[in-house]
């Protein structure tokens, strides 16, 4: 998916710009960028490859080449970025997150109708921030320009601009990522993660409502664009994304695992397990949700390799999702062996990675395995943020065990009933992936349990990928807008 953090001090940014960058490390992918504004003005840019190594380690010789009061910073999905632009604006440094669905559509007409050019090109596919910067340079100011290029994508785009020593913030039309707003004396920052804030002595200053644009100088926050009025922030963020000292909309990450493991706990009042455990990382607060309220202890029968390995969700190529996901979890056989085991992860995305944990349990003794999800079975490929990299729904387990079972592509009544919890075919769904997974037994957690434990209404929570349901365009729900 990818973060992205900037700042505007009175003195000297770059050590904040570098580790509130750093804080965005566990949403990044490939590539890890800064640029600051020099004392001379100059825009100063670095990139690197951060596929297999820290994004810190990679940065450690360029600090001392940088100097200045103002700089953005990202960790990025797949592109190279920030970019530095030049344009009738002016020259500015662009970073973005999100994803641009009609990215193929925008380059046409902008070839066709302002003669342009995109030159960052990779893997014969066009730089989205680019494209983003070329939506801008439409307008007269970069003020409305951010405005149009926000009205075009279809998908979400938030993203910060440096220019004039200046920042814009931006948050997605729809508030699908967050924004967050750090003061302390002398600087000013911009974040996706408000984990990012406390250790640089930044204090929480506000959240960016969907849409909202603001410019940040050393003396102030102007309010560009007010909030819009939907939100759709990515439910994701509490199950799975999110950092666990990070919030979200008021609502903290870890404190949401906690109560959603204590709701999937409800539906277990009689189950006989030994020990509860979480997949590193994402599972274990919802582990310890569960263990506390069904006062089971909770031990480690995984313990995650964390020196050298990444999220298995970030490469690109199954085999090699399926080699970080065996080498960084290592087994603890004596909290295995003969034991009744139940895990908690976050979710159950292709189903690759527990077929081959469960399989392992079993070789070192296990004598049950549980596994809870704490989301919904995932229904359709995110939209928005790139959450997985599936190309198609039948990259999807619960897809392609319905497809199975309908003998072919299902409408999309029926895809509602399988997505329904209780539901004749949604039974018999989830025990034909237990079964391929080879476990004990299997649950999801409901869709109303799930935002029970976010705390904010489900209005506000994008549930696409569980029930496509997309209140902006009434597509596959049964929403009232």
């Amino acid at each position: 998916m990818g973060g992205f953090f900037g700042v505007v001090a009175e003195t000297d940014c770059v050590s904040d710009l570098f580790y509130g960058t750093d804080y965005h490390s566990h949403l990044g992918t490939k590539r890890g960028g800064l640029a600051v504004t020099n004392s001379r003005g100059a825009i100063i840019r670095y990139i690197h490859d951060i596929t297999n190594s820290q994004f810190r380690s990679k940065f450690d010789a360029d600090l001392s080449k940088l100097e200045g009061k103002c700089g953005i910073g990202v960790i990025s999905d797949m592109e190279d970025q920030p970019l530095i632009i030049g344009s009738h604006l002016g020259i500015y440094s662009i970073v973005t997150v999100g994803r641009i669905n009609n990215i193929e559509e925008i380059t046409r007409r902008s070839i066709k109708e302002h003669h342009i050019h995109f030159s960052e090109l990779s893997r014969g596919e066009y730089n989205p921030t680019e494209v983003v910067a070329s939506l801008i340079n439409t307008e007269s100011t970069l003020e409305k320009g951010i405005e149009k290029a926000m009205n075009c994508i279809d998908g979400s785009c938030s993203m910060l601009i440096m220019a004039d020593h200046a920042i814009y913030a931006v948050r997605d039309k729809y508030g699908r990522t967050p924004v967050v707003i750090g003061k302390r004396h002398g600087a000013y920052c911009a974040a996706m993660e408000s984990t990012a804030l406390p250790n640089l002595d930044y204090t929480l200053d506000r959240e960016l409502g969907p849409g909202e644009i603001v410019k940040i100088t050393q003396d102030a926050i102007v309010q560009i664009k007010e909030p819009e009025d939907t939100m759709q922030i990515c439910s994701f963020f509490w199950v799975y994304f999110g950092y666990p000292s990070s919030n979200y909309e008021g609502q903290n990450t870890e404190t949401v695992r906690y109560r959603n493991g204590a709701l999937i706990a409800e539906e277990d009042d009689d189950l006989d397990i030994d020990s509860v455990c979480g997949i590193p990382d994402s599972g274990v607060a919802h582990a310890i949700g569960y263990s506390n309220a069904t006062d089971k202890p909770y031990q480690r029968a995984l313990v995650k390799y964390t020196p050298t390995w990444p999220r298995s969700f970030t490469p690109t190529n199954q085999a090699l999702r399926d080699l970080v996901a065996k080498m960084k979890l290592l087994p603890v056989e004596g909290q295995i062996e003969g034991k009744k085991l139940l895990f908690c992860d976050d979710s159950i995305v292709r189903g690759t990675q527990f077929k081959n944990i469960a399989k392992r349990l079993y070789e070192f003794g296990a004598k049950e395995v549980h596994m809870r999800s704490a989301s919904p079975p995932l229904m359709f490929p995110c939209l928005f943020l790139n959450f997985s990299r599936s190309k198609s729904a039948l990259d999807l387990i619960a897809r392609r065990i319905i497809n199975t079972l309908e003998g072919g592509e299902p409408d999309d009544a029926v895809l509602q009933e399988y997505s329904t919890a209780g539901t004749s075919r949604y039974n018999r769904m989830v025990e034909e992936i237990r079964k391929s997974l080879g476990l004990t037994t299997l649950k999801y957690q409901s869709m109303e349990k799930m935002v029970e434990a976010i705390g904010l209404p489900k209005e506000k929570i994008c549930t696409y990928c569980f029930d496509g349901c997309n209140p902006i365009k009434c597509k596959h729900c049964t929403c009232e807008k």
